[in-house]
């Protein structure tokens, strides 16, 4: 079949290598692309959020399957355009997709079905927040409920930490309408993990679990982002662990939300904080996460293409865990200098064939000009690697980064370290 998909960044590239192997993926058109997926796929310039132009596009070119990459479009409903013309989509409804358009949405349907998360409150007016912050313990988690390209939450030690987060969110409008509510909540303590569930609105399967780094530097300091590298599977989630959150996460938000009247299909992305008293979910969203998507699908021992449409067309017949190859998948982000602030862009990126023989490249914030690849957003390339271990892996892309040159470059380097320290306890 042909098939559609809409995104232009490291997730959308990863997939659509990952679709390439699949024998029924005929042709497959990339909205808007990269460089990468100019190579991997047809780039074609419609705006992703003109529903009638996609829906008119994928009529024209018999698309069989359309998959969504970024949270926005779902979220204005994209699913629901393209069903309502007969046309067969990856990802949730509009309303199912609240689950990540609203954390005050989530954080209310957790409490009422029992769903393990951290304790919160929810404010529409800053001055109430403030006040509730002032007789608060801390650390705590200021969070921006709408969508805020994942960083909307705000890790407080201090009270006038969390008062400056307030007024930055509620007050100077940093992501805008994503704050006209926050959720304040308790600091967990822990490690992070994420966990993807494929759901075609009855039964789900579950990818294999990995764990991203957030924060720009090393040793997790500094702002976050929007995931500086990854690895999978994640040595902290135990297959007994996976069971438990299967058990008291996974299959009772699925159930939740058919009860909501609101049936989820498409992925499930649950990011865990695994705490002393189990695992417990500090956020959902309603699409794979980048970059964690670039570590999960080379682990992935089956047919993507196959996966995601029967997840779209009620296909499957039983919950599970899906099929994973017996490796380690690792990826390393390399940024524009000053990322996730200001940055320039717009600078030629040199080595690509070279880091080519070490790690798979797959391309973020990057596009063509003028016969060669340059710089086009803060996070610039991915370079994923698999092996049979995870220092393996992580020597490897380091390798192929070593290879690469693009003015102001930057890239942690302990990406990995964590699980490498776990497997070796």
């Amino acid at each position: 079949m042909n098939i559609l998909m809409i995104g232009s960044g490291g997730r959308e590239h990863a997939m659509i290598k990952k679709l390439k192997e699949s024998g029924r993926a005929e042709k497959i058109f990339c909205v808007p692309g990269n460089a990468g997926t100019a190579e991997d796929a047809v780039n074609t310039e419609i705006g992703i959020k003109d529903h009638d132009g996609l829906i008119a596009f994928a009529q024209e070119k018999d698309i069989g399957l359309t998959v969504v990459g970024p949270e926005n479009p779902l979220t204005d409903g994209i699913v629901n355009s393209f069903r309502a013309h007969g046309l067969a989509i990856f990802g949730p409804t509009k309303e199912a997709a609240e689950l990540e358009a609203s954390k005050a949405f989530s954080k209310e349907l957790m409490r009422k079905y029992h769903i393990p998360t951290a304790d919160y409150t929810i404010f529409k007016n800053a001055g109430d927040a403030e006040k509730h912050l002032r007789i608060s313990k801390h650390p705590i988690v200021v969070k921006a409920s709408g969508l805020a390209a994942g960083k909307g939450a705000v890790v407080c030690m201090t009270l006038e930490e969390s008062l400056a987060a307030v007024n930055s969110i509620m007050s100077d409008r940093c992501f805008g309408s994503a704050g006209d509510e926050v959720v304040i909540e308790e600091f967990l303590t822990g490690e992070e993990a994420s966990v993807f569930a494929v759901s075609d609105g009855k039964f789900y399967k579950i990818l294999a679990p990995a764990q991203d780094h957030k924060a720009v530097f090393d040793g997790d300091k500094g702002p976050n982002t929007g995931g500086m590298g990854s690895y999978a599977p994640a040595p902290v989630i135990t297959p007994e662990l996976m069971k438990e959150i299967e058990d008291t996460i996974i299959a009772p938000t699925f159930e939740a939300m058919r009860i909501e009247g609101r049936p989820y299909t498409g992925v499930l992305f649950a990011g865990l904080m695994i705490t002393p008293d189990g695992p417990k979910v500090i956020e959902y969203n309603c699409r794979f996460g980048d970059p964690e998507t670039q570590v999960v699908l080379p682990l992935f021992d089956g047919d993507l293409t196959d996966l995601l449409y029967k997840a779209s067309t009620g296909g499957f017949d039983s919950n599970g865990l899906l099929p994973v190859k017996n490796e380690f998948s690792l990826c390393l982000v390399l940024a524009s200098g000053g990322y996730p602030g200001k940055y320039a862009t717009g600078y030629e990126i040199k080595g690509l064939k070279e880091a080519s023989a070490y790690a798979d490249i797959v391309h973020a914030g990057t596009k063509s000009a003028e016969g060669k690849i340059v710089t086009s957003g803060g996070r610039v390339l991915n370079l994923v690697s698999s092996a049979s271990s995870l220092t393996e892996a992580k020597d490897k892309a380091y390798r192929a980064a070593s290879a690469i040159e693009f003015r102001d470059s930057y890239c942690r380097s302990d990406i990995g370290d964590k699980g490498i320290r776990a497997l070796k306890n």
